[in-house]
């Protein structure tokens, strides 16, 4: 049993440690592509639907406090299988988001050779992972100082730039309703992360009133921050500025004439990203692992390095397909893929809150419902490609479980 002492403020720093990352560095751009001027109706719905999500899920970890997430909700409340989809879109949907997290990396860092960046960050954190190097309280700590104070450097000289013109955040013509649920699914990917709260039921001081208070608050914390940065982006650049940007923030802060801050937001893009990178990783492996141990993946990932005490397998595995990933695809095609697996996995996790009874802490009806209903639309308005990709991998991961278990039946 893990000691409780985790009060509020500590549980709405996990919280933003784990939302206030690189998402913002990375998703500006595809969403203001998707929704024009409709940039900030997007964010605001992208947040209200993370809230349904975070919400259902504490509920389910005040009920099931066993590690996985949605991967045991599932299992647990709807069966077997919707256990086993919820593990297996978690794992497609956050290995596309580890490659967008190092095609950031390289995107801020170094433009020109982003995809060469983005592959020797997976090589480098792969490697410290599997010595067993995890990224520590302190280390989170200073990561999101750091980010929210470049936030805060971008915020300042956009806000007092010559260059701001506010008639750039009108609703223009260009809006459509299907460009922001589109632009809303893009920038979920940003807000991924919130769950890590419901996750630390072992942990936390009086978990049933803790976690409730924790998740709004550090999503309001993170709405208000990106809404701000967003604002910010959208006064200098325009929309059609900032959807054409590789690196969003950077763009920024050249366009408000703040030159000698551009290495500053670059420094913090690629801290965030690596940061974001190291535990994504961790995360993805890990659910391998459990997923091993079930044997709904072989068998063999499920290995336990004797010295270094990690699953080392899985997390080759892991590390050599977001290389591949890194190597091969763009950063927006990553955001979209990404963002269809996890609206996926909290679809399943809001189905999951709708069958808890009152005396188990059902949320209100409303929750679940808006939740999972809110989860397929935004999956389904996102780009054509990530879409189709998104539900073939996901199809092929049902069928890999229908033809394991006729197999089981034969024997």
């Amino acid at each position: 049993m893990l000691r409780r002492r985790l009060g509020v403020p500590d549980a709405v720093l996990i919280g933003l440690g784990s939302m206030l990352g690189a998402g913002i560095f990375a998703s500006l751009a595809p969403a203001a592509r998707a929704a024009g001027s409709g940039l900030l109706p997007a964010l605001a719905l992208a947040a209200v639907i993370a809230y349904c999500n975070a919400t259902s899920s504490a509920r389910l970890a005040a009920r099931h406090p066993a590690s996985g997430g949605t991967y045991v909700y599932g299992r647990e409340r709807l069966g077997d299988f919707w256990g086993y989809l919820a593990g297996w879109a978690f794992i497609v949907g956050k290995t596309a988001s580890c490659a967008a997290m190092a095609l950031t990396v390289g995107a801020y860092l170094l433009p020109g050779h982003a995809h060469t960046v983005a592959v020797a960050a997976v090589v480098a954190l792969t490697a410290l992972n599997y010595t067993g190097v995890q990224k520590s309280a302190l280390l989170t700590r200073i990561i999101v100082a750091f980010v929210l104070a470049v936030l805060a450097a971008v915020a300042a000289v956009c806000l007092t730039s010559a260059t701001a013109d506010p008639a750039r955040l009108a609703l223009t013509a260009d809006t459509t309703a299907k460009g922001v649920l589109q632009a809303a699914a893009l920038l979920f990917f940003a807000f991924a992360g919130y769950a890590r709260i419901a996750t630390l039921g072992e942990e936390v001081r009086d978990p049933a009133t803790t976690i409730p208070r924790a998740i709004p608050l550090a999503l309001g914390i993170t709405l208000a921050v990106y809404a701000l940065v967003a604002v910010c982006a959208l006064l200098v650049l325009g929309p059609h500025g900032l959807a054409a940007a590789p690196a969003p923030l950077t763009e920024a802060a050249r366009a408000a004439g703040a030159g000698p801050l551009v290495p500053v937001v670059r420094a913090g893009a690629a801290l965030a990203a690596l940061g974001a990178l190291l535990t994504l990783v961790l995360g993805v492996s890990r659910t391998v692992l459990a997923m091993a141990r079930d044997r709904h993946l072989p068998h063999a990932l499920a290995a336990v390095h004797p010295k270094y005490k990690v699953p080392h397998r899985a997390e080759l595995l892991v590390g050599a397909v977001v290389a591949v990933l890194a190597a091969t695809t763009d950063v927006h095609a990553a955001i979209g893929f990404s963002s269809f697996g996890v609206l996926v996995y909290y679809a399943i996790a809001n189905a999951a809150a709708w069958t808890l009874t009152p005396a188990e802490g059902r949320p209100p009806r409303v929750v679940p419902a808006l939740g999972l209903t809110g989860c397929l639309a935004l999956a389904f308005a996102l780009p054509v490609p990530a879409l189709l990709s998104g539900t073939a991998v996901l199809l092929a991961g049902a069928a890999v479980h229908t033809l394991r278990r006729t197999a089981t039946h034969h024997y």
